[in-house]
């Protein structure tokens, strides 16, 4: 990470650690991922991205960096896969108990292993919702439980796991599956209540983890396994403005960044999703929609997703 570096280029007057309310943790490794290396690179990438972004939200009329995000130090164990999950896990539990508002930033997805085991240690009747092409959920690969293939089984023992866009796996995982808690991506594009049917399945606390090679590829190439078939940028906002706006999400990670010098979009559509999380969280959702209105009549991204019927009016 640059020296001296704050989130979005902030001023120090709101990235100090004493009065700000969000902690952003960089884990700038890459030591388990199986086929295009670079996702160590992605928490730069987001940073320098993220100092191009214009602070002021239009959707939420807000500009949530005031309430302070403080730029953790870097995650920089790679001693073995098992203690980078221990270092994660230690300090996102940290950060946690200073009453901070914890987001970390990999690197690829077996962090999640330790950010997710630090939250659950911390917060009853936690769901894991668990956004991803990949469902992620073998006991071990490559000698490891801590492999990125790996990275949501302890979720699926420990937690109430809910899985989001799931399109690629092996056979062995489905045997591991709650399958009454898993939307697959061909059934979301048929199922236009698919979101209803996520909140569904959520507790009251909620910790996302946000594997970006979810997104579609046609969007967000610069990532290790990209995967046809993915979600759009705004079905995923209205997604999780709804999941903010209904539950109680506690904190997230984004994982799965894997730059390329000569493609710079994806670095920014990472940076700005950040932004946008934080934004749902802390800015007032009065002027969207309320809870137990008409979404369709209210959410202003309803008209257009991918999954609107095509007999429906535009």
């Amino acid at each position: 990470m640059k020296t001296n570096q704050t989130y979005a280029g902030i001023s120090q007057e709101y990235g100090n650690l004493a009065t700000s309310k969000i902690v952003i943790i960089p884990v700038p490794y890459d030591g388990t991922s199986t086929w295009q290396k670079g996702a160590d690179k992605g928490p730069q990438a987001f940073l320098d991205a993220s100092e191009n972004m214009e602070l002021y939200d239009i959707e939420t009329d807000s500009e949530v960096y005031k309430e302070g995000v403080f730029l953790a130090d870097a995650i920089t164990e790679n001693e073995s896969p098992e203690a980078v999950v221990e270092a994660v896990h230690q300090t996102t539990k940290k950060y946690i108990n200073r009453n901070k508002f914890v987001t970390v930033f990999g690197g690829e997805h077996s962090i999640s292993i330790g950010t997710i085991r630090a939250f659950n240690e911390c917060f009853p009747n936690l769901t894991v919702l668990h956004i991803d092409a990949h469902a992620d959920l073998r006991k071990e690969y490559e000698g490891s439980s801590c492999n990125h293939a790996c990275a949501v089984y302890e979720a699926n023992q420990t937690t109430n796991l809910v899985q989001v866009g799931i399109r690629s796996m092996d056979i062995s995982e489905k045997r591991e599956m709650n399958l009454d808690k898993v939307f697959f991506a061909h059934d979301m594009a048929v199922n236009e209540d698919w979101m209803d049917d996520v909140i569904d399945q959520l507790t009251s606390n909620v910790f996302i983890t946000f594997d970006l090679d979810a997104l579609d590829p046609s969007i967000l190439p610069s990532t290790g396994t990209p995967e046809p078939g993915g979600l759009f940028y705004y079905e995923t906002l209205e997604f999780l403005q709804r999941v903010f706006d209904e539950k109680n999400v506690v904190g997230f990670d984004m994982v799965e960044l894997c730059p390329n010098e000569n493609e710079k979009s994806s670095d920014f559509l990472a940076a700005k999703l950040f932004y946008k999380m934080l934004s749902y969280k802390f800015a007032s959702n009065d002027d969207t929609y309320d809870k137990g209105d008409d979404l369709e009549d209210n959410n202003p991204f309803s008209k257009l997703s991918k999954f609107k019927s095509d007999d429906d009016d535009y």
